[in-house]
């Protein structure tokens, strides 16, 4: 790998490569409470424009884990684009680290940084795609279930960034993808004929509805997200009409099988999109993602800036 800035990018065969790693690294870590120091005077600098617990903290303690270092470097440091332009700031950041992760509010940033950087690019969230979550997803799933290749994943809500990394990722893989959206926030047109592209080699199904009931109907995974993403505030009033039909709760979980787990990606709006009681249930996987963060990452990390690896 040069960069992880997409899951589009990769092949099942790639993706599966960057979660074996992440698996050896996670066994490694549980069994005997450190990892090799496969990192050692490596650094990585992250390059924040959105603010998040999980990105931050994650590759912070992953490259404090295989033996390297992180500098957090915030908005008003950089001023992204603004105070700076990204092609310089690539120039520049890539004089001093070893390998950048980007979480920026623009894709065609981290499309720039990557085009002018010396080192590694990992794209920590843009408005087009969240490769680090998708990949800590489809490990969460492959944990519990043992397997990825025909689940359903039933994503209920907006079709976003979030959407998009998700049924890219499960059609590459064999997995069966089905979304309830309301009208005029479903996925793009263009993302759902390149799904449906990689569907027809896997022999996925993907399945577009309005009716989250619909959506759910057998689905081994129901996953959801906030239904106003960061940069859309001023969305957030008329979203607040359009979506509340689309919320994860008891009633929606009765429509599906018994053994259905949940996820989210965290952040959650508790009492807009789910429900403390499915947030917190039984069947939620919600804080096995969380936690699995730090160990997909390190699978990206280990594999884009260790040496010999």
């Amino acid at each position: 790998m040069q960069h992880f800035l997409s899951i589009a990018d990769f092949s099942a065969e790639e993706l599966w490569k960057i979660l074996y790693k992440a698996k050896e690294l996670k066994d490694q870590l549980k069994s005997t409470g450190y990892n090799q120091p496969i990192l050692k005077g490596k650094i990585l600098g992250m390059l924040f424009q959105k603010p998040s617990l999980r990105t931050r903290v994650s590759f912070e303690v992953g490259m404090l884990q295989l033996g390297g270092e992180a500098i957090y470097i915030s908005p008003n440091e950089v001023g992204l684009g603004t105070r700076e332009s990204v092609p310089d700031v690539a120039r520049v950041l890539s004089g001093y680290v070893d390998g950048i992760m980007a979480r920026v509010f623009s894709h065609d940033h981290i499309l720039q940084l990557a085009q002018y950087s010396r080192v590694p690019i990992i794209n920590g969230l843009s408005d087009y795609n969240h490769p680090c979550q998708a990949l800590t997803d489809i490990f969460t799933i492959w944990e519990h279930y043992g397997k990825v290749e025909g689940l359903k994943l039933a994503y209920v809500g907006d079709g976003n960034n979030m959407a998009t990394s998700l049924v890219t990722i499960l059609t590459k893989m064999g997995g069966h993808f089905s979304i309830a959206a309301p009208n005029g926030y479903q996925l793009p047109p263009k993302i759902l004929a390149e799904a449906q592209d990689a569907a027809e080699e896997t022999e996925a199904m993907i399945t577009v509805t309005n009716d989250p009931a619909e959506a759910v109907t057998d689905a081994d995974i129901i996953y959801t997200d906030v239904w106003t993403s960061m940069g859309q505030e001023v969305e957030t009033a008329e979203r607040m009409k359009v979506f509340p039909p689309y919320q994860v709760n008891s009633n929606l979980l009765a429509q599906a099988k018994p053994t259905t787990t949940i996820m989210h990606c965290l952040p959650a709006h508790r009492g807009d999109e789910i429900t403390d009681d499915v947030a917190d249930g039984a069947q939620s996987l919600l804080f096995q993602q969380a936690e699995n963060r730090l160990h997909a990452q390190k699978g990206v990390l280990a594999l884009l800036l260790a040496d010999g690896v």
